[in-house]
């Protein structure tokens, strides 16, 4: 589900857009090679945009790749991008080199997530920090967010909870902006109310996290925050990277996302060979 205006029209979703990006007509209008004149035309449906021309604006409003079907189909015409599920015959081949990938990572952890942080495959590497997790948790869907945060999640083993629960929480409100996703807002909503730190200086009154610093990993880990985690009897460090598909033209794959941890120490590295 996805929030729009009460009027479905191009034009009116259009205008959703620009104003999420907190663009003016005529910066819209200078971005896209068009006029200001146009642009209001479009937005009050005075005219109606060519297939061509919602593309066009779609893409200098950086739309995600399912919102552009809805506004194609609000203009009149056919949606652009199909979506297919991940177990259909045409997505053997991408299966198998995601597949390909989270293995050539072990025994690093790895996954592969949906643009509703569901986990769609994974490696062993993973298996290794969940040790403890609730059941209910494991269940599929598997939920990366409320595997990691949820009191009887990855939360209690989190050595740095105030600081990755920070980290997670502003990356997801980040997403849930930029694709105007009711949906991912209400994951958000739902998981910034699981408890937080005591102890934790960066979060306010209401559990959500204010201005982030992340000062004290910084002096051990200067170049990027680590997830510092218990698992097997020690405590882990990793540095997380987030990958995903250059012009994707499937709404299934323009939502998918490669996440991969890396030892942020030499210690972690060798426990992590060791156990493989």
């Amino acid at each position: 589900m996805t929030r729009t205006v009460d009027d479905p029209k191009a034009g009116s979703l259009l205008r959703g857009w620009r104003k999420l990006r907190g663009l003016s007509q005529l910066e819209l209008a200078l971005r896209a090679d068009s006029s200001a004149r146009h642009i209001s035309f479009i937005e009050t449906g005075r005219s109606t945009p060519s297939r061509s021309m919602v593309l066009h604006l779609a893409e200098h409003l950086d739309v995600p790749v399912r919102e552009r079907n809805a506004l194609l189909m609000a203009a009149g015409h056919a949606p652009s991008y199909p979506e297919t599920s991940l177990t259909a015959p045409e997505m053997t081949t991408l299966r198998a080199g995601l597949d390909q990938l989270l293995t050539a990572y072990e025994p690093f952890p790895a996954l592969v997530m949906n643009g509703m942080y569901d986990v769609v495959a994974a490696n062993k590497g993973v298996g290794m920090l969940l040790d403890g997790v609730a059941g209910h948790l494991l269940r599929p869907p598997l939920n990366a967010m409320r595997l990691t945060l949820h009191p009887e999640g990855l939360a209690p083993r989190i050595r740095n909870l105030g600081e990755w629960r920070a980290h997670l929480l502003e990356r997801m409100d980040r997403q849930a902006t930029l694709r105007s996703s009711d949906a991912l807002r209400g994951l958000y909503e739902e998981v910034a109310a699981y408890p937080a730190p005591a102890d934790d200086p960066r979060t306010g009154p209401d559990g959500r996290p204010e201005a982030r610093t992340y000062v004290q990993e910084a002096a051990v880990h200067p170049f990027a925050l680590p997830l510092r985690i218990e698992a097997g009897g020690r405590v882990l460090s990793f540095v997380s990277t987030a990958t995903t598909f250059n012009t994707p033209m499937d709404v299934t794959v323009s939502e998918l996302a490669v996440e991969t941890f890396l030892p942020a120490d030499p210690e972690t590295a060798a426990a992590l060979r060791a156990a493989h």
